[in-house]
């Protein structure tokens, strides 16, 4: 699955870094803040970790750390103008609740213990198994579908 980007916020992106003159790609993060426990975080940035993971669509990088991108995977990162209002709208399938602002959410992973392991090829293995845990859990809840 991993992050997509659309055009849209893509050349968004792409207009911030010419204006700064320098950068890799931008940082789709998690932090524990917000109303609602977390809160999404965006930086740019200049060199990457080991562990990062990198997801590259329309000629621009977004960058994940491993302990974001469980609850990250599947998102997606667009640019809208509401009004008079503009700005970054994350479309994450891992979302339980979040706040009317949309900054901070509530995932579905944050009552499971964070196992990460810092090799590439086990970090797709957890996400998996969320993945299979999350669908158990919502047939479970709906088990007549």
């Amino acid at each position: 699955m991993g992050i997509t980007l659309t055009e849209t916020a893509a050349n968004r992106v792409k207009l911030f870094l010419d204006k700064r003159g320098k950068g890799i790609g931008l940082r789709l993060g998690i932090k524990t803040s917000g109303c609602s426990g977390l809160a999404y975080v965006l930086e740019f940035v200049d060199e990457l970790n080991e562990e990062d993971q990198v997801f590259e669509q329309h000629g621009i990088k977004i960058i994940v750390d491993p302990k974001s991108l469980i609850h990250l995977e599947g998102t997606q990162l667009d640019y809208v103008k509401e009004g008079l209002n503009e700005g970054f709208k994350y479309t994450n399938p891992n979302v339980k609740d979040e706040c009317g602002c949309g900054e901070s959410l509530r995932s579905i992973m944050q009552n499971y213990p964070q196992i990460i392991l810092p090799y590439k090829k086990h970090y797709t293995q957890i996400i998996l198994q969320r993945v299979q845990l999350r669908n158990s859990v919502k047939q479970c809840k709906n088990p007549h579908n």
